[in-house]
């Protein structure tokens, strides 16, 4: 693929056509792209293209979209994808890019300076050295336009030192930056802040320097993030005079007319907040001279910022600041004056806790984003986050004055509300209030679970919140039912059973309501309350006996909520039926069939254009749980459910739509599980080839669902999977098992074929599948990859029989067996984890050491230190030592929603014991050894007191007393 004019012009018509409405021509052209990224001079034409003049600008910025998802997906190198870019346009694309990204407009610097951060990402420093060197030269150009694209660069590339893991690697990796970038780079600070002085009354030059600058400030935090650098330190000075001066400057060039965007002047003051809150936090020692200044600064800061919306992030920062400040106990003594903490509620918490027209504005037109702020815990930078922050903060050091001071002004606002009810924000501002003084401990998972004992909850629950539970009319004062509904779901933990029990018909009757922040937070909760665990965390508070009278109800009152305007995809009523659905068992089987034909309309609904993907995970869990409860008591409804979900499940197929297939996949294992003839349906034979086709292996989110159905057929239909299809089925175990990320998926896939298969059509390819999983361990060991290599063995060995085991083995190479028990059972056995392998393991190794001829004589020797081995297994804990240098990927078990693949729940798989038979192992190695020892008199004990160490030995004289034998 050259560059060329009439490539050039190709790749703007495909480029053109992925723009197009029309949903047929838009795939057609993704998908040839797609298939010419391997192409050399594919990334180096996207690059020539958005340079040339004449192209639409839309084309343009098309082509540097593009680029950046084919940087995301290609440039980053790994042992299952190999290189997918050939190393000439690596180098092409390191010399152009920056200077491209330089000269480029603002949409198109934008991209671009994305997809250096991700190649960064990967190659920086160690294979583009002289990045950083390029960057640094442009910052003398004095071309603001050029010095932002660098420092946005920059930005990209530096931030994630705030999430990564301390390493050597990174500390390498900031020392370079550091050594090569922190002198120039506060240089460029000093001669910026030079250029504001001189540019004060010029509006268009001070705007590009105040960009300039709070990238400064945003960098600054990323660099000094991990550790305070050594540099930083020595001209702390410099840096922390120009903040506090950035701190109380003021220009009306810099004003905003807009009441709700953010100006540079807030976006700065917000970051430089950030930075000193950093510093208070993690370097007091160094810091501590600055500090009162910036308490002053930022305190005078606070009190005279109105309350409109574009101040909210740099109000949040501040009382962020002053919370980190209040929480050291080296600082408790600006704080500890009682005059301080009753203006500090005066004067910052109390008015930041109001409601505000702005958030009245929100709840009503943009629930959503209300929600989102109010209860996902993406509030942070709201101002009642911080100001409940600040409360708690204070509260550790001065819980017992905090909680006095406080109170009265509750106390206040609750008899302002009890006066006249349209005082109704004064009530609000008291909900916030208790929760912050009373919470001092809190996980998403349980709520509230320490709560301050000199705030009395339960009291406020009953005298305040249920009141607005009860209120009979659903639909008036929406904010302070919806208030009331949080405050019941973050106490759920701290609140007795019958107020719970009580409050569930509230909630039910709650979800009528047309406000959707209050019919979400209405079923939000119930599912929350159907979670909540006994003190011993065994069983659920709320019993099946508590919801059972409700059931008709809460079902039918769930579906029903879906039916209000902008709730037909709201993932909190989905999560709270699936969840009720859960608890009710088979109370629901009353009315299944409404909800499976509320399902499975959405189901066709939403498949049409997948857009919420939390709404969908627990739609799919749904129909799990409706096909497990009913098809466990009336076995038969297994076709109801076929006939009402083949049709949409054909459609999802057919139309590829790629979220949905790997749960679709999981719902016909499921499917397939609950038939009873013990054989597979002939429908789903017919699919069955097709499911081997290499392309549906491509996507790694199809891997996992895909052995999940594979397993199923195995395991009822052997004996139906035509002979030949087997080599397809061996040939997907051979592309995974080449495959870190997904070997242990075709070990799955392996067990099953092993255990289930007729060995007549198995025994043919059982030479080959050894010298494979011999290949690959000698390519590329892992311990992942160890583990699972053994669990086989010993399966093997259980199903094939122990010597069948030693003669494939040895079969590759000669004694070679040896140098398995040696190198990976007696290093490797004790990683086996999981009760049920590490019992299978057990068996197998008891079966070679007392049933196979060739353990007992060609490697007698070894006999003794194979069965030490197997008492370690028995008797010590798992080994969970992996070594340092050992990246693997582990088996994710907890479901949860990626794109890539989401496991479901309630399509989990029943656990199949292939050895249900052996109860205890212990009892069963006796009888075995017995066994040996009597066709072998006197051999067993020799070898035993010969090889065997003395506590282990101990272990096998009880082992023989507990089965009542003896050798």
């Amino acid at each position: 693929m050259e560059v060329t004019d009439s490539n050039l012009q190709s790749l703007a018509g495909y480029l053109e056509q992925t723009l197009s409405p029309d949903a047929s021509v838009r795939k057609a052209a993704e998908n040839f792209l797609e298939s010419v990224e391997g192409s050399q001079n594919y990334p180096v034409l996207l690059l020539t293209l958005l340079d040339k003049d004449g192209v639409p600008v839309h084309l343009r910025v098309s082509s540097a979209v593009t680029f950046k998802n084919y940087t995301k997906r290609c440039w980053r190198v790994t042992e299952d994808g190999g290189d997918k870019i050939h190393r000439n346009d690596r180098t092409t694309i390191k010399q152009r890019i920056v200077g491209l990204m330089l000269k480029s407009p603002d949409q198109i610097q934008k991209q671009l300076s994305d997809a250096i951060s991700i190649i960064g990402r990967e190659d920086f420093p160690d294979k583009w050295p002289d990045l950083l060197q390029e960057m640094v030269t442009k910052f003398q150009t004095g071309d603001f336009h050029v010095i932002n694209g660098i420092l946005i660069t920059a930005h990209s590339l530096f931030k994630r030192y705030r999430h990564e893991f301390k390493s050597q690697q990174l500390w390498a990796e900031i020392k370079f930056v550091l050594d090569n970038f922190a002198q120039p780079f506060t240089e460029l600070f000093n001669a910026t802040m030079e250029f504001a002085k001189t540019h004060s009354e010029d509006p268009v030059a001070l705007k590009v320097i105040f960009s300039s600058i709070v990238l400064i400030c945003k960098i600054f935090y990323s660099l000094n993030f991990q550790d305070l650098p050594e540099y930083f330190e020595d001209n702390m000075g410099i840096w922390m005079n120009h903040f506090l001066t950035l701190l109380s400057a003021d220009n009306k060039i810099l004003r905003t007319q807009d009441e709700e965007e953010a100006g540079l002047l807030e976006q700065v003051k917000s970051q430089i907040c950030d930075n000193v809150a950093l510093y208070a936090q993690k370097y007091d020692e160094e810091f501590s001279p600055q500090l009162p200044s910036f308490v002053t600064a930022i305190w005078n800061l606070l009190t005279s910022t109105g309350q409109q919306v574009k101040y909210d992030m740099l109000v949040s920062n501040a009382i962020q600041f002053l919370a980190s400040v209040a929480e050291r106990p080296s600082y408790k003594s600006l704080f500890e004056d009682p005059s301080t903490l009753a203006s500090i509620c005066e004067k910052v918490i109390v008015p930041n806790m109001q409601f505000r027209d702005a958030d009245e504005e929100l709840f009503e037109d943009n629930p959503d984003e209300y929600i989102r702020r109010d209860i996902e815990g993406s509030d942070v930078d709201t101002r009642r986050r911080s100001a409940c922050d600040l409360v708690q903060a204070l509260s550790k050091s001065f819980e017992g004055p905090v909680i006095q001071n406080f109170s009265q002004y509750v106390a206040g606002l609750l008899e302002e509300y009890g006066k006249n009810p349209s005082n109704w924000k004064s009530k609000d501002v008291a909900y916030y209030l208790v929760t912050s003084l009373a919470a001092k401990g809190q996980t998403q998972k349980h709520g509230i679970t320490t709560a301050s004992s000199l705030v009395n909850t339960a009291d406020f629950f009953t005298t305040q919140v249920v009141p607005d539970l009860q209120a009979a009319d659903v639909n008036a004062n929406p904010i302070l039912k919806a208030d009331a509904i949080k405050f019941l779901m973050v106490f759920r933990s701290q609140l007795p059973k019958e107020a719970l029990v009580a409050s569930l018909p509230c909630l039910m009757k709650l979800l009528k309501a047309t406000s959707l922040v209050v019919h979400s937070y209405a079923a939000h909760t119930i599912e929350r309350l159907l979670m909540v665990r006994t003190q011993d965390g065994k069983t659920a508070t709320i019993s099946l006996a508590d919801i059972q009278p409700l059931s008709t109800d809460l079902i039918s009152g769930l579906i029903e909520a879906l039916n209000h305007p902008g709730s037909a995809e709201n993932e909190y009523i989905m999560k709270a039926l699936m969840r009720s659905m859960s608890a009710l068992q088979e109370h629901i089987l009353t009315v299944i069939q409404q909800v499976m034909g509320v399902l499975t309309q959405k189901l066709i609904q939403v498949s049409k254009n997948p857009s919420k993907p939390q709404f969908n995970h627990y739609l799919f869990e749904s129909l799990c749980i409706g096909i497990r409860t009913t098809c466990k008591h009336q076995p038969q409804a297994i076709f109801t459910f076929e006939e009402a979900l083949f049709k949409p499940f054909t459609d999802i197929l057919q139309a590829d739509v790629q979220e949905f297939i790997p749960y679709v996949f999981q719902i016909l294992s499921l499917l397939i599980d609950y038939h009873t003839s013990g054989t597979v349906p002939d429908t789903y034979m017919a699919l069955f080839p097709h499911l081997l086709a290499p392309a549906l292996w491509e996507r790694p989110g199809n891997i996992p669902p895909l052995v999940r159905l594979i397993q199923a057929y195995i395991e009822k239909g052997a004996k139906q999977i035509p002979v030949e299809n087997v080599n397809g089925l061996l040939g997907v175990f051979q592309k995974l098992i080449a495959s870190k990320a997904n070997d242990h998926e075709g070990f799955y896939l392996l067990n099953s074929i092993i255990q289930h298969m007729p060995k007549e059509v198995v025994s043919q390819y059982v030479k080959n599948i050894f010298i494979l999983l011999f290949q690959r361990l000698s390519s590329s060991k892992t311990t992942k990859y160890i583990k699972s290599l053994l669990l086989f063995f010993c399966l093997f060995a259980i199903q094939y029989g122990a010597d069948a085991l030693i003669q494939n083995v040895d079969g590759i190479q000669a004694k070679m067996f040896g140098m398995v028990i040696e190198k990976l059972f007696l290093q490797d056995l004790q990683k086996v984890s999981g009760s049920l392998e590490r019992k299978i393991c057990a068996v197998g190794v008891t079966n070679v050491l007392t049933e196979s001829s060739l353990m007992f004589s060609t490697y007698n020797a070894m006999w003794a230190q194979f069965l030490q081995g197997l008492i370690s297994l028995i008797e010590l804990p798992e080994d969970t030592n992996v070594p340092d240098d050992e990246h693997f990927i582990e088996i994710e078990d907890t479901p949860g929603y990626q794109t890539a693949y989401s496991q479901l729940a309630f399509a989990g798989k029943k656990e199949h014991d292939p050895v249900s038979e052996v109860t205890d192992v212990k009892i069963n190695l006796a009888r075995q050894l017995a066994k040996l020892s009597a066709a072998h008199p006197g051999k067993v004990p020799a070898l035993i007191s010969a090889g065997l160490q003395a506590e282990a030995q101990t272990f096998v004289q009880q082992y023989l007393t507990a089965a009542g034998v003896t050798l």
